[in-house]
């Protein structure tokens, strides 16, 4: 199928579809006519990629699961060792959030939100604390 068949199919850009190839995380077949010409199997790897993308895998770990996608002989434990320390990055990003969530609300209940100058989410912004005015 042409690269139009396969963006509608795997619900992917053409452009990402480019991209992918242009960084070898996908090898369509050329057609006689030279055109890009996609199995059903490069679909499937298509949408494997874009369900990895969306847990927030990155290029090159889409590219460590794709190989052991591949590989029949692959050891499971290899899969949930890549899973687990996204798993950690998740969870240090939550933490991280979580955090930034906290000191900015603080930093606007503590705001008279009014006509007043003082505002202590610019202070915090800028390092000063209520006790340098």
């Amino acid at each position: 199928m042409n690269i139009g068949a396969a963006a509608r199919q795997s619900k992917l850009p053409t452009k990402t579809i480019r991209y992918y190839e242009e960084i070898g995380l996908l090898k369509a077949d050329r057609a006689a006519n030279g055109y890009r010409d996609y199995s059903e199997d490069d679909i499937h790897r298509l949408r494997f990629v874009q369900r990895a993308r969306s847990l927030g895998f990155s290029v090159d770990e889409c590219r460590q699961l794709l190989s052991l996608y591949s590989d029949r002989e692959r050891a499971s434990a290899d899969v949930k060792a890549i899973a687990l320390e996204k798993l950690g990055e998740i969870d240090r990003k939550i933490a991280e959030l979580t955090a930034l969530r906290k000191t900015l609300g603080h930093l606007v209940k503590t705001c008279h939100g009014d006509n007043r100058p003082e505002c202590p989410i610019i202070d915090g912004l800028s390092g000063k604390s209520a006790s340098d005015h």
